[in-house]
């Protein structure tokens, strides 16, 4: 009996998505058929989503690569938005993310708002991980890379418990922000921005009270 499973690959690289379709074929069972489209961008994936829907002929499994440029019309920013999307019109169609992020504060973002049933970085991927990922996404999924398990693991063994705002704190001031521009990013008060840090430095029991102690202790326990 043969198994048709229709894929859409998203990715703006053209040769990374040929290796992803030649292991892919290369790999599948022998009792499966595999009907791929290939999108570059967001207009393209969405174009290709919604006439799979019109037509009836869902998608069974999306790739979705995180960093592709915003759609023309700006409603898409990112893979992330293009797999929300996704989640809406094709609810039952197994959702694989592609990232080379792997910042915690990403991966925690993604599980959160997506909740993939496939994960990889990468930084981390061979070919024989991708083909494991497909039939585990296929039959048993989450399937998560390594980076993102050990992530997980860490943060779960780790009793802190942090908010979205305070993980977005950690991560800005990873990516360099001066605390005085924090309240920009994150639309509270300059005040309400050295609270949540002082209740970071007494989480991570951070004596010195340095940005950097802070940032150290965030990155050991799998926060940033």
């Amino acid at each position: 009996m043969t198994e048709h499973i229709k894929i859409l690959m998203i990715d703006d690289h053209p040769m990374i998505i040929e290796g992803y379709q030649n292991t892919l074929l290369f790999t599948k069972k022998e009792s499966q058929e595999l009907l791929i489209d290939i999108a570059n961008n967001c207009d393209e994936a969405i174009s290709f989503m919604n006439k799979a829907v019109e037509n009836n002929l869902p998608y069974d499994v999306l790739f979705v690569d995180i960093s592709l440029p915003p759609s023309t019309n700006g409603t898409m920013q990112s893979g992330e938005d293009l797999a929300e999307y996704a989640r809406g019109i094709l609810p039952n169609a197994k959702i694989i993310i592609l990232t080379m992020f792997n910042e915690s504060f990403r991966i925690h973002n993604i599980i959160k708002t997506i909740d993939p049933e496939g994960f990889l970085i990468k930084s981390d991927l061979t070919s024989s991980e991708l083909a494991s990922a497909f039939q585990a996404v296929l039959n048993n999924p989450p399937f998560y890379s390594g980076t993102v398990n050990s992530y997980i693991r860490k943060t779960i063994t780790s009793d802190i418990v942090i908010d979205d705002k305070n993980r977005k704190i950690l991560h800005l001031l990873s990516q360099g922000v001066k605390t005085k521009n924090l309240s920009a990013h994150l639309g509270i008060s300059l005040s309400a921005v050295e609270k949540r840090k002082k209740q970071l430095k007494e989480l991570f029991s951070v004596q010195d009270g340095q940005d950097e102690t802070l940032l150290k202790e965030a990155r050991d326990k799998g926060f940033v």
